[in-house]
Order: structure tokens, then sequence, then C-alpha cells
């Protein structure tokens, strides 16, 4: 094949102790090759191979390489007519590590882009082995080392532990980005489905717009392809019909929660010795299980500051990634081993920040702070409870709006009930997870729970800086099959679930998501409760008429209170 220049090179993003060596060779160009690989049961899936070159063309020693298998197409062109590839794009570190003379790898998963097949369950058992079926390819192929590492974030995460989770022997390393530890917690958090794999399944248009493989020059098997696809199961329709952790879906014919848990496989994963470094960012919902999973993995772990699947800034991504890689595929230490295992931007409030290292997960020395629910002439936050009574509302199902992917919730203020705390005298670090312990009370058995935690500024500017969700009859804590980091854990399982009688007061007791957050001089927290968030997706379905009737009560007879975890200010790890 021609050689081909890389596109523009991304310029280093700044950094200083983590910053990578010079590298021994640079590769500015490439050599891509794209076929159908034949998994074990004869589903043929498409491939795209990006090969280092260089001036006198490419490379041909034996190289370590990088695998990406995703179900967003590896290739394929856009509405402007522009043909864009995973594999050049360097929000995952792809290009660099091609420059730094790795192999990259892209395939899509059967059932999407130019791969044949049907997707029987998102992220199912038939998947992983089909990615586990790839990496021995990569491995044995003549260009290859046969030490082969995968990266994703979100769904292509998600892939990277799953694969793993089947231990292929090629497979050395992971890199893995904002997925989930349990399926069912990230999908039906306390019983209630949020946005997470709940969007409509993409129209077969969209994969028809892959580049067919090189083979293919009139797409033909493209098309072909694409037609299977029709019988794929839908996302949505898959996890709404299974409200219990225990369910059977009618789709797959079995418990598909427990099949697709890759807390279930953490033991293989362990076992079969491969790496794992695990990351995400502060203002994404994954951000909750991905800590969790490094706790549970002992896993490397990067906790950046943005929303989800994005590069943190004023750190060197591509270069951390690029020398985990060097480290475990190629056998380049360059300091790697002995660096801390924990990475996690901390506020510092009035626009500062910083990098922490450490060798304990953010928010294990916090201590506690309890702000209790109470009402003084307006609902409070304060250190004592104050009274006793309630605070009710009506569910508002018009919080709805039309954000197709909202990340991150808008605020709720004025859509349930509120407690507002004085404005901090001094500034204080909030480092790890809040827990809401609120009795609430409902005018029928069941109902969605919503909480939140703001701050709110002197000048009124607001910043949602934690949340958490449960329904009543979700209220049972149960011991969890892992490390939770002491969060409360409700399984979810049929036989836990328990409406809770009209009118009756229970303590529900739900943990949020983790933050890193200094309350600044003059802010206040605010703590919200409310019945419907706009990231439900099917709110109209949900919709009650008259809507349910939520109370939440406080005093130093119920204890309602927030939990808030209080850093040390000077604590800035190693």
């Amino acid at each position: 094949m021609p050689f081909i220049p890389l596109r523009t090179a991304t310029a280093a993003l700044a950094c200083s102790a983590l910053a990578l060596p010079a590298l021994a060779h640079d590769y500015p160009g490439y050599e891509r090759q794209s076929l159908y690989v034949p998994v074990r049961d004869g589903t043929r899936l498409a491939m795209n191979v990006y090969r280092p070159a260089d001036d006198e063309g490419v490379e041909t020693e034996r190289l370590p390489v990088i695998f990406v298998f995703t179900p967003y197409r590896a290739r394929f062109v856009d509405t402007d007519g522009e043909v864009q590839e995973v594999a050049l794009e360097d929000n995952l570190a792809l290009r660099s590590l091609l420059r730094a003379g790795y192999v990259v790898a892209v395939a899509d998963i059967r059932g999407k882009g130019a791969s044949f097949g049907a997707r029987r369950g998102f992220q199912d058992r038939t998947e992983a082995q089909d990615g586990h079926d790839l990496v021995q390819w990569l491995a044995e192929q003549p260009w290859s080392s046969g030490n082969v590492g995968m990266v994703g974030c979100s769904y292509l995460g998600g892939t990277t532990t799953h694969v793993a989770s089947t231990a292929p022997p090629a497979l050395k390393a992971i890199f893995t980005g904002a997925t989930d530890w349990d399926k069912y917690e990230f999908v039906r958090r306390g019983g209630i489905t949020a946005q997470f794999n709940t969007r409509p399944d993409e129209k077969l248009s969209v994969d028809l717009a892959s580049v067919p493989v090189d083979a293919d020059p009139d797409g033909a098997l493209l098309r072909e392809a694409v037609a299977m696809h029709a019988d794929n199961t839908p996302m949505a329709g898959l996890w709404y019909g299974m409200p219990y952790r225990d369910s059977v879906s009618d789709f797959t014919g079995n418990a598909f929660w427990d099949e697709v848990a890759i807390w279930k496989y953490a033991q293989t994963i362990r076992e079969a010795g491969i790496a794992t470094y695990m990351w995400s960012n502060w203002k994404d919902e994954p951000t909750s299980q991905i800590i969790v999973a490094a706790q549970n993995l002992d896993s490397r772990l990067l906790v950046g500051p943005g929303s989800h699947c994005v590069p943190p800034p004023s750190f060197d991504f591509t270069g951390e990634i690029t020398r985990y890689f060097d480290y475990h595929l190629k056998g380049i230490d360059s300091g790697f081993a002995e660096a801390p295992r924990i990475t996690y931007y901390r506020d510092e409030g009035d626009g500062k920040s910083s990098y922490v290292t450490s060798e304990e997960l953010p928010g294990a020395s916090s201590e506690t702070l309890t702000y209790y629910l109470g009402a003084d002439g307006t609902n409070l936050l304060g250190a004592h409870p104050v009274g006793n009574g309630s605070a009710g509302f009506a569910v508002d199902y018009g919080v709805a709006d039309d954000a197709y992917f909202a990340f991150w919730p808008p605020s709720l203020d004025g859509h349930g009930v509120t407690f507002d705390s004085a404005p901090a005298s001094e500034a204080f670090d909030l480092l790890g997870y809040p827990v809401a312990n609120i009795a609430v009370s409902a005018d029928r058995p069941d109902a969605d729970v919503f909480v939140y935690l703001e701050d709110v500024a002197a000048d009124g500017e607001v910043e949602v800086l934690s949340f958490g969700r449960l329904k009543l009859s979700h209220r049972n804590v149960s011991p969890a099959p892992w490390d939770t980091l002491g969060m409360p854990w409700h399984s979810g399982r049929e036989a836990d679930v328990e409406p809770l009688p009209e009118g009756e007061a229970a303590v529900l007791s739900i943990a949020m998501m983790p933050l890193s957050h200094r309350v600044m001089p003059g802010h206040r927290l605010r703590f919200l409760v409310t019945g419907a968030d706009p990231r439900q997706r099917n709110l109209p379905d949900l919709a009650q008429d008259p809507a349910p009737r939520i109370s939440v009560h406080y005093g130093w007879a119920t204890g309602s209170r927030i939990d808030l975890p209080l850093a040390s200010m000077g604590d800035a790890g190693e």
C-alpha cells in the first residue's frame, strides 16, 4: 500500500512530572489495510489495521498492537463527505501511539459498522469472545510482536474490560475510560433508568455510511452485512424490560444483567495478569463506578475535571497513555512503574486547580461533614437538626429538555424541595462521595426520588456538584458483592424490593456522585429533592395524573441529613 502522511500532528498537552521522554523513532506516516476477519462462529468482522511508516516506508519490525473495538464505525463518511477514521484521532492517543511505533487496529463489533452479524445484547459474552478472537488474530500477524493492548472510553471502554474478562493470552494491558463496573447499577441505578444506554437505536443508514473494506470496492459486502443489523436487539427495550437485577430478558432469555456485569469477571482479569488503568472525569456519571473498579481491580486511576470522555486539560494525556503501553507492551520503564497509582484533578476555587498524585483513592482520608435538613422560616441545611416537620411537593414531569445526551444534570431548583446552608465563612474542600440519608413518604406505594447537591455563589450562579437517585421500593440496603468504598448498596433483586405503604416514612440512603470541589467563602450549599429528572428519556411514559406527592421529613426525630466528604485543605498527595 502507498505511504500516507499523517494528518496534522497534535501538539503535546502541558504537563510537568509526567512528560514522555523523547521518542526513539517518530513515524509520521502509516500504511492502512482493511479486511474481514472471521471469529469462532464464522461471523466476519471488519478490521482496520494501521502500521507506522516513515520516509523509507512501512516499519518491517514486529511491533506491539493497540486494539480498539467499537460500535461507532471504525471508518465512515460524514455528512460533509469526509472520511473519518478512529485510528487517526487523538482523543484516546491513537494517532500519537501510531507515531510512537505501535500498530493501531480498529474493528467494528458484530451488528454495527461494516461488520456482519446481529447484536444479541449490549456487550454480551458473544461480543466479548469476538474481541478475544480478534486480539489473538492480531497477535499472530507477521507485523505483530505478539503483545496487544486495548484502549477505549464509554462503550469502547466497556469493550476493553469485557474482552479482558475472556483473558486472551496476548492481551497485556487495557486503558479504560468512563464505563461501568456493574451494568445494572449503571443503567438502573436505584431501580431508575436514566439516559445512558436508553437512547433510540441508530438507523441502518448510519452503518451504510461505513467505508467498505479493501476487498469490497463496490460496497456489496457492506450492504449485505448491514442488512443483518436489522435483527439487532433494541438496546433501550432490553434495559427497560429488566426492572430487577435478577429479571430474565425477553430478548436474551437469561438474567442478562449478570451476563454483562464486569465485576463477575474481575478475578479472571486479575489472574490473567492484565494491567488495568481506569480513567474518567468528575463531571461524568460513570466516574462513580470507575473509582470503584480501580479499587476492586487494584488499578491505576486518573480522574480529570471535564465531561464524558474529554481528555483532561493541562495534563499530558497522550504521553501518559503512551508511557503506560510502553511499559506493559514494550518493556520500557522510564520511571512509570514507580509513579504513584492515583492521579486526580483538584478544584481549588477561583479558577485555580492542580493534579494530585497519591497512592490512595480520592476521598479515602476525607472526614464526614454532616448537614441536617431543617426549617427556620425557609428550608435550611445546618450542623444540628432543627425541630420536626416536612416539606412536600408534587412531582413535576415538565423537567424534560431537548438535550440528546446531557452528561450532567442542570439545576432543578424550583422543581421539588430545596434546603440551603448559610454562606460559608471560610473555604473548605469536598473530596469523595456524598451520601444522602433522608426520610421520605409518598401518597402512593412507589415513587422515584432524585437528590442533588449544588454550590450557589453570592451572585446566584449555580453549579451542580453531585446527584443520586433511588426508588422508594428499592430502599433496602444489602451487603454488596464488592468493595463499595463504604457506600450504601441496593441490590435491585426482586425479593429485596418492597413498596412503601402510602403516607409511611422511610429513610432512603442514597450514594451520590463523587466530587472534588472547593466551596469558597460566601458560597452556599443547596440540597434538592425532586421526583423526576430531565435525563429520564421515558418521562412521558412515567407521568402520572395526578402526579405523586412526595414529602421530605426533617428534624431530630428523623435525622434527615447529607453526609459530605470533607478533605484537608492542605492535602496535596505526593
